[in-house]
């Protein structure tokens, strides 16, 4: 098997027919991230849409190669662990591709990349090893240590009212639960986009704000900085906002909440001027952890207005958010390019979301599922604490949850990020005591 034309040879490897396998690294936090036993017929994506939002739109890989977005790994089952990643795996968007033939492996890239080999058959440990290495070249600072958090997401989805969200405020004075940060998600804006217009369901979001730091806890809301849906005013009154066909006309993003949507071109003057004020008007309320998702539309391919290409625009949108929240908030990274983000993110989601059953209803490994959400977390391991803190998802313990022992379990193996997501009166005994026990640090 040959490489994919545009991707030149930088490393071979001879391979034992035991114990060699090859390691996969997903552009964003949703894209599948594993290690397969050489052979192994590696996760792609089910559908396009599923392509749209949970991979790189700009990659297409097929199911006969191996293929790592900044960094693969070949463990050749002689006793070698061999890391090949781009030489800036941060500010650069590197694709690498490994084919096998016969009793080697040749791997290719599209652009500079760097070669290292660890003794050992442990891939998480080569990987970390390159992981601390890369760290120390960026001069990175170390990993802040993510605060636990309770998030309305998992219980209420979009449809979350403000009494909620008080109602479990008082749950965690009640039941004194370590809980740090209060997190608002999907369900307090009008439109994806509007985030200053508050829904029905929340009257006085500001006034909400108050009262979760009156009770002595942080607040937290989620937003999509780099979406605008379709029916959002910002996409309807600023369309010279929007990243653009190379052709003319807005490019879509993908498709969601029921509306096409499309990428926000951060880097045009009036767009990065409105979102500073989004985020630079939470931060005046005292909101000072934010939770930015599906942020990998704004790496994704297009005409923008400073001309960037799209890692450097992401980048530099990543840069103006963090301006306008200042450097002591926390910033949580979903739905993220994944190395793209080191250094402009707190902690980072590192899988699909998890669900209430254990295995994806499509049965694609970047659909929310148990199944997928443990698949890429134990994958990214080795980033936990050298990059960022680690997310697996949001710890959820409730009767509804399958397998919330194993879930349970995962979350606190992690040792990342802990956010509650169950609605904290409708716990039982073991999911209280649960709760508790893993929101303690």
């Amino acid at each position: 098997m040959s490489l994919s034309p545009g991707f030149d040879v930088v490393h071979e490897v001879a391979v034992s027919s035991e114990g060699s396998a090859v390691f996969e690294h997903g552009w964003q936090s949703f894209s599948p991230t594993t290690t397969y036993p050489l052979g192994g017929r590696p996760h792609r994506p089910a559908t396009e849409r599923n392509r749209m939002l949970n991979y790189r739109q700009s990659s297409h890989p097929d199911a006969s190669r191996y293929f790592g977005e900044g960094v693969l790994a070949v463990a050749d089952g002689h006793g070698s662990v061999h890391v090949v990643a781009a030489a800036d795996p941060f500010a650069t968007g590197v694709r690498i591709q490994a084919a096998v033939t016969g009793s080697s492996v040749v791997i290719g890239a599209d652009g500079p990349v760097l070669v290292t080999a660890t003794s050992g058959s442990d891939v998480q440990a080569a990987l970390r090893s390159w992981a601390v290495s890369a760290a120390s070249a960026a001069g990175l600072a170390a990993a802040r240590p993510a605060p636990t958090a309770w998030c309305t997401w998992y219980e209420y989805w979009g449809d979350v009212r403000e009494q909620d969200v008080v109602e479990n405020l008082g749950a965690m004075r009640a039941l004194d639960l370590p809980v740090d940060v209060v997190q608002l998600d999907d369900g307090y804006f009008t439109e994806i986009g509007d985030w200053l217009s508050p829904s029905a369901t929340f009257p006085d979001l500001c006034g909400l704000v108050e009262q979760i730091r009156a009770e002595g806890r942080r607040a937290g809301i989620w937003l999509a900085p780099f979406f605008a849906g379709a029916r959002s005013r910002i996409a309807a009154e600023h369309p010279d906002w929007l990243l653009r066909h190379p052709h003319g006309g807005p490019l879509h993003a993908g498709h969601n909440w029921n509306q096409d949507l499309y990428s926000l071109d951060l880097s045009h003057p009036g767009a990065a001027e409105w979102m500073h004020t989004v985020f630079s008007t939470f931060a005046s309320w005292g909101i000072d952890y934010f939770k930015i998702d599906f942020i990998a539309a704004g790496a994704i391919p297009g005409e923008r207005s400073s001309g960037a290409d799209p890692v450097t625009a992401y980048r530099d949108g990543l840069a103006l958010i963090r301006s306008a929240v200042g450097p002591s908030a926390h910033i949580l990274g979903c739905g993220a390019p994944v190395l793209p983000s080191v250094g402009l993110v707190d902690s980072i989601r590192v899988s699909a979301d998890t669900g209430h059953t254990f295995a994806p209803e499509d049965g694609d490994m970047c659909s929310p599922s148990q199944e997928a959400a443990v698949l890429s977390a134990e994958g990214r391991q080795f980033m936990n604490g050298v990059f960022f803190a680690n997310d697996p998802d949001c710890l959820l313990v409730g009767p509804k949850m399958e397998n919330r022992e194993t879930w349970a379990a995962h979350v606190s193996r992690v040792g990342g990020a802990v956010v509650s997501s169950d609605r904290l009166l409708g716990l039982d005994e073991w999911g209280l005591e649960t709760t508790r026990r893993l929101l303690t640090r």
